[in-house]
């Protein structure tokens, strides 16, 4: 109950308690160390904040979405050094054929997310390189700002939000789903 709480709260910000897009009563029931987290950003990180004037894209903001990128990719590395250890302790050979079907069942859901989570490294790294060769948020199709806050939501992100949008219609007109 508590991870499932602290996963919902991590993902309320205050721009968007602010916006009234979350039940101001929900929010009353609430510890007050629970309101400090409705703050707490990606991965430990606070959000950028732009000084007035400041340039898109400078260093502060690279070295930002940088330590973010690697933090992120950090803690699915030890997800994945949790997930050896889990399934070494874990496996075992039991004689009834219904507990091991629920055994390999659960192994293999948890080996599909750690290949999910893989290419996310993969994501990750590739992005970590478009940092370094200052070339890091940006529109890969139309070469627009992406903008600080898409990033702080997505720092994997390589569309700005309108071309995400026209590449969903088309993949929606495409699949027919």
């Amino acid at each position: 109950m508590q991870k499932t709480m602290f996963f919902y709260l991590k993902k309320i910000s205050s721009s968007t308690i602010n916006a009234g897009l979350v039940n101001h009563r929900a929010l009353e029931h609430m510890p007050k160390k629970a309101e400090k987290a409705t703050v707490a950003a990606l991965h430990g990180f606070a959000p950028y904040t732009a000084k007035k004037g400041e340039e898109y894209m400078n260093e502060a903001q690279q070295e930002h979405f940088k330590n973010i990128l690697l933090a992120w990719k950090r803690e699915l590395m030890e997800e994945v050094d949790r997930t050896v250890t889990h399934m070494k302790d874990e496996a075992a050979n039991f004689p009834d054929p219904a507990d091991r079907a629920t055994q390999e069942e659960e192994f293999s859901l948890e080996l599909r997310t750690r290949d999910r989570e893989r290419k996310l490294i993969k994501k990750i790294d590739s992005t970590v390189e478009r940092i370094e060769s200052d070339d890091y948020g940006f529109c890969d199709q139309c070469g627009v700002d992406i903008g600080v806050r898409r990033l702080e939501a997505r720092p994997t992100a390589n569309l700005c939000v309108d071309c995400k949008t026209l590449d969903e219609i088309k993949e929606k007109q495409l699949t027919g789903g």
